[in-house]
Formats: C-alpha cells, sequence, structure tokens
C-alpha cells in the first residue's frame, strides 16, 4: 500500500508505529512491512503511547499498515527463551506470580482498547495476512474497509493460548457466539466476502481502491456533527447491555441533550 500520511510531519514514531495528525483526522500506520508488521509489547506500547498522543481536534482514526500484511501477528520470538531485547520472554512472565502475568496483559490490552473512545470513531484499512493479534487490531476498531486479499485468521487457540488483546467481545457481536467460536477454534482463515457478508468488514474492495475507499468513508463520518456522532455511538455501544425500554429511555435522554444543544439552552 501507498502510505498517504508519510508527508505529514508524525507526533510519533517508533517500534514500528507512526502516527500522524491532519485536523480531524489521525492515521496510525504499522511500519514494519519486513516482518509482515508482526506485533511486539514494544510495538503495543506505542500503540498506547498513540492513543494518548491524540489532539482533541481529532475525530476520526484511521489504522493502516505499509506493505503486502496488516499484521501477521505476535512475533514468535516472544516464544523463545531469550524473547526480545530488553523485554522478559514470554517463558519467563509464566514463571511470575497470578497477579504479575496479569498485570502484563492487562498493559499489552491498553493498545487494543482506546480505538472505541466514545469521542473518536475508528477504521482499519487491512489488506493481506490479519493474523491472531492482527485481527484483535483491527477487530479493536470500531469498523473495517478490507482489501480483496484479506485473510483473517485467530490462531491463538491452535497454539496451545486464547486470544486476550480484547478480541473476543467484538467477534461475538460482530458474527455471534457459534461462528466465533468456530473461528477461533479451528484457527481457519476468513476471507473478503465471508467477511462482508457476516459484518466482520464494512466493505470489502479491490486492494487498489483500499485508501480511497476508506478516505470516502473517513469524508462521510466527518460530515455529521460531532456532538451528534458522540451521541450515537454511546447508544449504540450501550443497546446490547440495555433492555428494549432501557434503551428507549437512553434515546428520550440523549435527544433532549442533542435539542438544547441546538436550541442553545442550558439543562
Amino acid at each position: 500500500m501507498a502510505s498517504p500520511d508519510k508527508d505529514l510531519e508524525p507526533v510519533l514514531d517508533k517500534d514500528g508505529v507512526r502516527l500522524t495528525v491532519d485536523d480531524a483526522i489521525a492515521t496510525v500506520t504499522l511500519t514494519n512491512p519486513a516482518k509482515r508488521n508482526a506485533q511486539s509489547p514494544a510495538l503495543w506500547r506505542a500503540l498506547t503511547q498513540a492513543g494518548r498522543s491524540l489532539p482533541g481536534s481529532v475525530r476520526v482514526v484511521v489504522l493502516r499498515a505499509e506493505g503486502q500484511s496488516f499484521s501477521a501477528g505476535l512475533d514468535r520470538q516472544a516464544f523463545t527463551p531469550e524473547g526480545f531485547d530488553g523485554e522478559p520472554s514470554f517463558i519467563d512472565l509464566a514463571r511470575g506470580s497470578d497477579a504479575e502475568l496479569d498485570a502484563t496483559i492487562a498493559e499489552y490490552q491498553e493498545a487494543f482498547t482506546w480505538w472505541r473512545r466514545s469521542d473518536l470513531v475508528s477504521v482499519a484499512a487491512v489488506q493481506g495476512h490479519a493474523i491472531g493479534a492482527g485481527f484483535q487490531l483491527a477487530l479493536a476498531c470500531d469498523l473495517r474497509v478490507v482489501a480483496d486479499d484479506v485473510q483473517f485468521a485467530m490462531r491463538e487457540t491452535s497454539l496451545g493460548l486464547v486470544p486476550d488483546l480484547t478480541g473476543t467481545h467484538p467477534l461475538v457481536g460482530l458474527v455471534g457466539y457459534a461462528r466465533a467460536l468456530e473461528i477461533c477454534a479451528t484457527g481457519r482463515f476468513v476471507l473478503a466476502e465471508e467477511a462482508e457478508r457476516t459484518g466482520l468488514a464494512n466493505l470489502a474492495v479491490p486492494a487498489a481502491q483500499l485508501d480511497d475507499a476508506v478516505r470516502d468513508l473517513t469524508a462521510a463520518l466527518l460530515a455529521a456533527p460531532r456532538d451528534a456522532v458522540i451521541e450515537t455511538k454511546a447508544l449504540l455501544r450501550g443497546a446490547q447491555e440495555r433492555s428494549y425500554e432501557d434503551q428507549r429511555t437512553a434515546e428520550r435522554a440523549s435527544q433532549a441533550r442533542r435539542l438544547r444543544d441546538l436550541a442553545g439552552v442550558g439543562d
């Protein structure tokens, strides 16, 4: 893929992650195509830092990746005795206490949580392989636009692990329990047509059109007033947990806030 954010001065550029900001649009790019954007704790910390570095003007965050693959998942070096330079290996982590291990995994998860902030809409532009942690990173976003060569797969279970980077909740929400279980337990590939048909992808396009499709979607998202989008996102995010009657109540409260704001009337 091309790199439409390279002409902008990066706010952050480290450990395989580059963040650029163009007024209301931030772009987070995975920048290690030689390793198919394999992930590591250092990359996760950089993603967390990117989320914390967003200025208040940002309304839409685009997540993209350089090269032929979005992300091949966790760098297998994590499972070697030496691990990564300056990092405890996963083998060392497994020898720690339950509290230490829980805290470490929670820290890793922070790289995957901020994409669903109520004041942002996040869009993943996904091409090629999105495996394991790569699949979960795409799932962390609100919306996904995929190239026709995309190959999603959740390989953790096949390795004797579980998906633990916040991907299970959105996966079940998008495709349902039975299909999510089958995707995770078999580790099979989900290709573009199935991803679009089942709701994993909002849109599937030829690879050469991926940047243009994301650009068009971003423009459409920015066309609506920001506060209305924030209120709508909050309504939709909470709908699954609310009863029908509670959702009606939430709609009324949200609409009352919008009407007062539009009329310039305080609470």
